[in-house]
């Protein structure tokens, strides 16, 4: 193999496992809200609706936004 090819598939591997780390950080961010928010839910009891509202909304937007994605995109 010669040098630029090989230097190429250390930065694409580079890139990848840099990729799916921060996809991991993501999720795992969603996973500290969701505990969160289940021990908001068990403290507050009947006012939970209200008291717990912020982090309902940002663990639903986490969930929209963080899923762990395959560096690989296939199109069909």
């Amino acid at each position: 193999m010669s040098d630029d090819r090989t230097t190429e598939l250390k930065a694409r591997l580079a890139a990848r496992d840099a990729h799916i780390r921060e996809s991991w950080v993501r999720a795992m961010e969603a996973r500290i809200v969701r505990d969160q928010l289940q021990i908001c839910y068990q403290v507050e009891g009947v006012n939970h609706y209200e008291t717990c509202r912020e982090l309902s909304e940002k663990y639903i937007t986490l969930l929209k936004e963080n899923r762990v994605k395959g560096y690989k995109q296939v199109d069909v």
